[in-house]
């Protein structure tokens, strides 16, 4: 199913039946451990977001103006749950040699994907309902198993929350168990940052290695 442009918060509603308390008490458990990543240099794209880049200039372009955190209300806590929710339950995941015979490519997914291609959606839809892109930012990390994995960090002024393919909650990020490598600068999303502790790799870390 394909949400369009003009879809709309009543439209998501309908299609996930989430509704706005449940969202809101469920980011409302998330108690504050460290509300913001700290970024603290440059550091290399992942080569699957240079060459979707390439293909797809448009969804690369930075906006132009000054990047602010996202004021949250229940209404924008609701969507956020709905999309994660939607888009974990259409997509399949595939890895993208099986996908499309290569070991990275990120791709708008239809059915089935990898992490990069769910959190590609997500920004997509989120962006169509009036999220800015500046605060929707593709962010690398290592799981618990110390493999790559992509997740999308929305940057909220109460801080930094994680749409997970792997999950429908969505969690400050560092609730999570994961080593934060390297995300999206807000003020361009073709330049990217190094995030949180000096083991961080800045190299170009490849992070089509889980699909799950």
């Amino acid at each position: 199913m394909k949400i369009n442009t003009a879809v709309g918060a009543g439209i998501l509603v309908l299609l996930l039946g989430i509704s706005a308390a449940t969202a809101t008490e469920a980011q409302a458990r998330n108690e504050p451990k460290g509300q913001f990543a700290a970024e603290y240099g440059k550091a290399l794209p992942p080569i699957g977001f240079v060459q979707f880049c390439a293909r797809s200039p448009d969804d690369c372009k930075p906006t132009g103006g000054t990047p602010k955190r996202l004021a949250m209300s229940p209404e924008r806590w609701n969507l956020l749950y709905q999309v994660n929710t939607y888009v974990n339950g259409k997509i399949a995941p595939v890895s993208d040699l099986d996908l499309y015979g290569q070991p990275e490519y990120w791709a708008y997914p239809s059915d089935a994907g990898d992490c990069e291609d769910y959190l590609l959606l997500k920004r997509r839809y989120l962006m169509r309902l009036g999220f800015p892109a500046d605060t929707l930012l593709i962010t690398v990390v290592l799981d618990e198993k110390q493999e790559g994995h992509a997740v999308l960090t929305v940057t909220t002024g109460d801080g930094d929350y994680v749409l997970d393919n792997r999950r429908n909650e969505i969690q400050r990020w560092s609730d999570f168990k994961y080593t934060y490598l390297k995300r999206q600068s807000p003020r361009d999303p073709r330049a990217w940052v190094a995030l949180e502790n000096d083991k961080t790799e800045t190299s170009g870390f490849v992070s089509g290695g889980s699909t799950k």
